[in-house]
């Protein structure tokens, strides 16, 4: 059996009969690569449409995701159709794989796509490696490159002449640089940018390297890219070997921790929420946001999902940046840049067409300015976790922290816009009030270890009054399960975070009727949407995946773990043919909809498979206990 027959029997392949088939692809068909600075978003079909440089908030360079006639793009593919490919990771590393089979099986490329990556901020190099080879037969094979500087609305010019070597400059002196190696030779594209063809036999091999801002060399061999490659992927290796999950669903966890770390800006510890911007959650509509920053409850949960992975660098590195940009700031905001400033107005680019003509597309995000009460809960949540996992908070670190839960304890009864980033003002939501109670909650965990009876009494205090209230006002008119808002009766998906954080007893009758009828009002198959409620934005979006890993985790701690485990399946298994999740999914047609890929959802993911394995743990082992995830020491 040939390698393609072999590799085909593991996976799907994607069939290309000509140039609008390769257009047709969607969000989910595509690979990452990064390299803790930014990352590139690889289609099936050996397109890379989508790379900011150096940053991940950085303009960009590729972007044809959003718009395929201007963005720009670089590409690898057989000059003759049909052909059909095959993608996978190198395993346990973001090393990225494209197999194609062309002209009717004779001949068989493999393209191996990475960014250089050594877990080290100070070596980092801002290139991408395309490694191009003939393993079986022969293939006529052609290379694109292609640059479009500013999200493609500065001009891209080319220095001449032309050889092994492509040099494209903006307007503002940038350069992107792309070398080849011994084999090909660039020359201009009539549609714009440069292009080569190769003529490659069994055994043959040709590298292309594209540098931001990098010298400019005729050899590729200044570049040294099989050390690279072989430096990049022992260092991946290295790193998942401390991953201590070994429950049924490692592929998937390690794919997402995997994923989590390329979403990692390296200098900084932030983790942004998605690498791309307004790719809509849902075809045509107007849902479409930049998310290439970081939040405050991301991170809350980064720190969670990396101590259960045993990641503890990764945690504190999480923490320690939210802490870090609190102590310069002196106020908690809901989001961040990556450097720890202020997140850009958000504007928005009418030049380009949108992902599948789907408009406005934005950068910036104009919900940095909301009030979101939920933010300080989720970072004393990560502060208890970071203490008990074993960080150690300083004592200037807790004077900041004291500050926040003060603010708590003084504004809890006040509205707010909430988890959801609406735009229809503010209301008392319950999930904000929640986490408000999850702030004080852990801030009388914390307050003992410095000494701060008094301030832990405080809080205690009122962490009572607003559980009590919240039993109350959060509950609809027949005061048997929770609503979305004081005075609503509609139903949210973040009210499954009740018995997550503690705040009832998973086995407590309200807490059971809610999860009910989230399921029965926001579900869709084992699939849940946040709400039904009006918002103020306007049109449709797809379920979102971190709700259906929520509910996962509430039916395993309510002891339904046939239910768990199904629903917990049905998400993972919606995750494209590498494993990876966007924002949100139609429950329809499977596809997935929203920024990609989505942190979110991959620490939902994580939570959720961690929680699991504990319950079927507990459960052989025939313990009554409910199940709590315990965080590593």
């Amino acid at each position: 059996m040939d390698l393609y027959s072999a590799a085909r029997r593991l996976n799907r392949p994607f069939v290309f009969s000509s140039e609008a088939s390769r257009q047709a692809l969607s969000i989910g068909d595509h690979g990452l690569i990064g390299d803790g600075f930014s990352a590139a978003l690889v289609r099936a079909d050996g397109t890379i449409d989508w790379l900011c440089f150096p940053r991940f908030d950085s303009p960009s360079v590729f972007a044809a995701l959003l718009d395929e006639k201007r963005g720009g793009s670089t590409s690898v593919s057989p000059v003759q159709y049909p052909f059909e490919t095959l993608q996978r990771y190198d395993p346990d590393t973001n090393v990225l794989e494209t197999l194609f089979r062309v002209q009717d099986g004779k001949g068989t490329i493999r393209l191996t796509d990475y960014m250089p990556w050594t877990d080290d901020p100070r070596s980092a190099v801002h290139e991408v490696h395309r490694r191009i080879q003939c393993v079986e037969g022969e293939a006529l094979v052609k290379v694109v490159f292609d640059p479009r500087f500013e999200y493609g609305r500065a001009e891209t010019r080319f220095d001449t002449p032309l050889s092994r070597s492509a040099v494209a400059r903006s307007a503002t002196g940038e350069s992107l640089v792309a070398v080849l190696g011994g084999i090909g030779s660039w020359e201009p594209r009539p549609e714009g940018g440069v292009q080569a063809v190769l003529p490659l036999k069994a055994g043959e091999r040709e590298w292309m390297v594209i540098g931001w801002n990098a010298f400019e060399s005729e050899s590729i061999l200044a570049y040294r890219p099989y050390d690279s490659l072989r430096n990049t992927r022992r260092r991946w290796r290295d790193w998942v070997r401390q991953l201590h999950y070994d429950g049924p669903w490692r592929h998937h966890v390690v794919r997402s921790a995997l994923l989590l770390k390329l979403l990692m800006y390296a200098p900084t510890g932030a983790m942004v929420a998605a690498p791309t911007t307004s790719i809509p959650e849902w075809i045509g509509g107007v849902r479409n946001w930049d998310y290439r920053y970081t939040w405050t409850r991301d991170s809350a949960m980064a720190v969670r999902a990396a101590n259960l992975l045993g990641c503890t660098r990764e945690a504190r590195e999480y923490f320690h940046f939210v802490r870090d940009t609190l102590e310069r700031d002196r106020k908690l905001h809901i989001m961040y840049a990556i450097d720890g400033g202020r997140v850009p107005d958000e504007q928005t680019l009418d030049e380009l067409e949108g992902y599948r003509r789907s408009k406005p597309i934005r950068i910036g995000n104009g919900a940095r300015d909301q009030l979101q009460l939920d933010t300080a809960g989720a970072l004393m949540d990560a502060a208890y976790v970071y203490e008990r996992g074993g960080g150690s908070l300083t004592a200037r670190g807790w004077r900041r922290l004291r500050e926040v839960v003060d603010t708590v304890a003084a504004t809890w009864t006040e509205p707010d816009h909430g988890i959801w980033e609406p735009r229809a003002g503010k209301r008392h939501n319950v999930h904000s009030k929640l986490m408000s109670w999850l702030a004080l909650h852990r801030g009388t965990q914390l307050a003992p270890l410095f000494g701060e009876q008094p301030a832990r009494d405080r809080w205690q205090q009122a962490a009572e009054a607003l559980h009590a209230e919240l039993c109350i006002r959060g509950l609809d008119r027949a005061g048997k399960r929770f609503v979305a808002a004081y005075d609503h009766e509609h139903p949210d998906a973040a009210l499954l975070l009740l018995p997550i954080h503690g705040f009832l007893p998973p086995s407590d009758e309200r807490v059971l009727r809610t999860v009910k009828w989230i399921r029965d009002e926001l579900g869709e198959g084992p699939y849940v949407y946040r709400y039904r409620a009006d918002d103020g934005i306007g049109g449709e979006e797809g379920a979102f995946v971190l709700c259906g890993f929520w509910l996962a985790e509430a039916l395993a701690m309510a002891g339904e773990l046939d239910e768990a485990q199904q629903v917990f399946v049905a998400h993972a298994e919606a995750s494209n043919h590498l494993g990876l999740l966007s924002e949100e999914i139609d429950p329809a047609t499977q596809a997935l909809l929203g920024n990609f890929p989505q942190a979110f959802s991959h620490l939902g993911l994580i939570n959720a498979a961690a929680r699991i394995d504990l319950a079927l743990r507990l459960r052989d082992e025939g313990s009554p206990r409910v199940p709590e995830v315990q965080i590593e020491r």
